[in-house]
């Protein structure tokens, strides 16, 4: 696979150090890369030049790349470049990084992103995921948040533990991905027993959240977006 990343930031760097790793082929377009940042990836091929400028891109042979990661710290530039990736040399997969939660709303198809990546609310999710149990957390999102990847940690109270993984009731359009018990991944299959504090993993469309979280867990703690954003 060809991944053209833009932005040669520690973020830049560790992500094409990784897909150097597995075996894909990576250019790095930076305006400005000092001799101290090509030097941690050398692997990588490495473009001078404003990846927001028509030309830089065209001199890139973008067209030709599988995937570009835009991951500068500016999220002007990282819409301004998927969109170019996008509507001017037709690259089939966009991958963005949001600074500021407040501009994730930006950050869809209609600026040429088909992934956007927010590292804060990854965070976030990441701390919740580690100290909630009983409430259903929202790890991650696809197709431009059409589909969400949630996790709850089976509290006692549930009805559903010590109970067959194939016999509760799942809202339309979700499947059970993964069982997390005693630091393993488990493939779910429909004659597991769940257990009190299994970590258990769903894809779901973002409409069968609260109906999901209540089959759980009655007493789970539902929380709108609105809540989520204020202040």
């Amino acid at each position: 696979m060809r991944v053209a990343v833009i932005g040669a930031g520690s973020v830049g760097r560790s992500i094409s150090r990784e897909l150097i790793h597995n075996g894909h082929d990576v250019l790095i377009i930076d305006e400005e890369p000092d001799p101290d940042q090509t030097s941690r990836v050398p692997a990588a091929e490495w473009l001078l030049g404003d990846a927001c400028e028509l030309s830089t891109l065209a001199e890139a042979n973008l067209e030709s790349y599988d995937h570009v990661v835009c991951a500068t710290g500016d999220d002007k530039v990282n819409l301004v470049v998927s969109f170019l990736a996008k509507t001017e040399f037709a690259v089939t997969r966009t991958v963005a990084r949001v600074n500021n939660p407040r501009n994730e709303w930006l950050f869809n198809d209609s600026w040429g992103v088909d992934v956007a990546v927010s590292t804060p609310r990854l965070m976030t999710a990441l701390v919740e995921e580690a100290v909630s149990v009983g409430d259903l957390v929202r790890l991650f999102e696809f197709q431009q948040g059409q589909v969400h990847m949630v996790e709850l940690t089976m509290p006692e109270s549930s009805p559903y533990v010590g109970r067959r993984v194939g016999d509760v009731p799942l809202p339309a359009d979700t499947a059970l991905m993964a069982i997390l018990r005693d630091g393993r991944a488990m493939v779910p299959q429909p004659d597991e027993v769940l257990e009190m504090a299994d970590e258990v993993i769903f894809m779901c469309p973002p409409e069968a959240e609260t109906e999901l979280a209540l089959t759980l867990n009655p007493d789970a703690h539902l929380r709108d977006d609105d809540e989520e954003d204020e202040g």
